[in-house]
């Protein structure tokens, strides 16, 4: 076997890894690096070449595990790409999205090169897609695996971290490989936490995004769900709004879900909450697969027990913050240009108003600034230099969808790999998870992969 990470750059970004087995090459996720445009947001696809790739495994449909399938595809129009229903249904909804954002950005940013990709783009891709069942080995083209057969096998595990999320198991030359992809161990609100395999194998390459986040010793989701009741309703019952820049996939739903939750328990009134139409679309499916799939709450369906408002780029510059209501807008790093930072504009400045942060913000995005303010300063939202006085109230919360790091932790020490390939965080994360992981396996190889050069496993 050789391991190779393609993400362009280190860190959390365009992932996308290529494993080579004795007679086939294997592509794991295809992503779309979120602060960067054009070639620049794309893995190192380049590296390829001219090389048969066998099939492409799909663990979710977050935007930098999915983003540049449809350019990957291609490239190899006649590949499968193996994923589950929900991440199939879902993935179909943001690339569509990201032709639109790559078609915006190309005008405003006035690029001369071509999005990556257009609609027909997409549209051709996804016959190539194969769905795939929770816990059912198959072969590397998406078909039954026979007991038989000494081919490679691929099983998808519920990864627990938003619908459709899997971790991968690759069964090949006597070798067991497992990758996570993002993974939550953790029940969320609506989403239940990860069912893994707890079996030995052989190389585990394992996502380290919560690795240098230290939590308080008592901390548990229920206590945090809790602090962030009390807070909205201490909001809405002074006749304030409240504010919460969410991502379209899975934030949105889980924020809807407490909401929903809190006024089943009368801990606050009865609310107008309002969306984004990214978020409307996504948060369908969810409903349509409640039944279908591993998950609280199955009962539920958020646009109808919710009922959100959709608001759009145009009915966004219309509302009115000092309206009593609950704004969950998209994008969660508020990027430029995107609802809940057009709305932000009007929220800073205002004392009266709540800014509520539920999710992780990168450090250099609009997001990541407002967080790191202090208040009486200002702010700039964008490219321009414009700048927004912080006034409001804020508040962040701890809802990651990314498992705790003691969590991943446990389940690397239960599975006693051989070797350990450390992905998708940043230096001091992979430090954190290094350190450990070293102290609990001495006898494990663990190992960091740098972007574009092989390992032999």
């Amino acid at each position: 076997m050789r391991f190779t990470n393609l993400t362009r750059t280190a860190g959390i970004g365009s992932n996308c890894y290529r494993l080579d087995l004795e007679n086939d090459s294997v592509i794991l996720d295809c992503g779309m690096h979120p602060e960067h445009v054009g070639r620049d947001s794309t893995p190192l696809l380049e590296n390829l070449g001219n090389n048969d790739i066998r099939s492409t495994i799909l663990t979710h449909a977050h935007q930098d595990h999915v983003g540049c399938l449809p350019l990957l595809q291609s490239q190899h129009p006649v590949m499968p790409v193996l994923m589950t229903a929900g991440t199939a249904r879902i993935a179909d909804v943001m690339l569509h999205n990201s032709v639109n954002v790559m078609m915006r950005q190309q005008e405003q940013l006035s690029l001369s090169e071509p999005p990556l990709f257009g609609h027909r783009g997409v549209e051709q891709a996804a016959r190539r897609w194969r769905t795939c069942p929770l816990e059912r080995p198959l072969t590397l083209d998406g078909d039954r695996a026979s007991h038989e057969s000494q081919d490679p096998t691929v099983t998808f595990y519920d990864a627990g971290h938003i619908l459709g999320s899997a971790g991968v198991m690759i069964r090949a030359e006597g070798k067991k490989f497992f990758y996570t992809g993002d993974v939550n161990f953790q029940d969320q609100t609506i989403q239940t936490g990860a069912r893994f395999p707890e079996e030995p194998v052989d190389v585990l390459v394992m996502e380290t995004t919560r690795g240098d986040a230290v939590l308080p010793d008592d901390f548990t989701r229920q206590k945090e769900e809790e602090r962030f009741s009390t807070a909205v309703a201490a909001a809405l019952n002074k006749g304030a709004s409240v504010t919460i820049p969410v991502f379209a996939l899975g934030k949105t739903q889980e924020v809807m879900a407490l909401v929903w939750r809190m006024q089943q328990e009368k801990i606050i009134p009865a609310t107008p909450i309002y969306v984004g139409g990214l978020s409307s679309k996504i948060t369908a499916i969810y409903d349509s697969m409640a039944s279908m799939v591993p998950r609280k709450l199955p009962q539920l369906h958020l646009m109808d027990a919710v009922a959100p408002y959709i608001a759009g780029s145009q009915e966004i510059q219309s509302l009115n913050p000092r309206k009593r209501a609950i704004y969950a807008l998209s994008s969660g790093m508020m990027s430029e240009h995107t609802l809940s930072n057009i709305f932000v504009r009007k929220v800073l400045p205002d004392p009266a108003q709540y800014l509520f942060f539920v999710g992780y913000a990168d450090p250099n995005s609009p997001a990541g600034a407002v967080r790191r303010a202090e208040q009486g300063s200002s702010i700039q939202l964008g490219e321009q230099g414009d700048t927004v006085p912080f006034n409001c109230h804020r508040e962040e919360f701890i809802f990651s969808a990314h498992s705790r790091r003691e969590d991943i932790l446990n389940y690397a020490i239960k599975v006693r790999p051989k070797t350990i390939l450390l992905v998708h965080g940043d230096q001091a994360a992979i430090e954190w998870f290094t350190r450990k992981l070293y102290e609990a396996l001495p006898g494990t190889t663990v190992l960091s992969p740098p972007p574009g050069i092989p390992i032999e496993l």
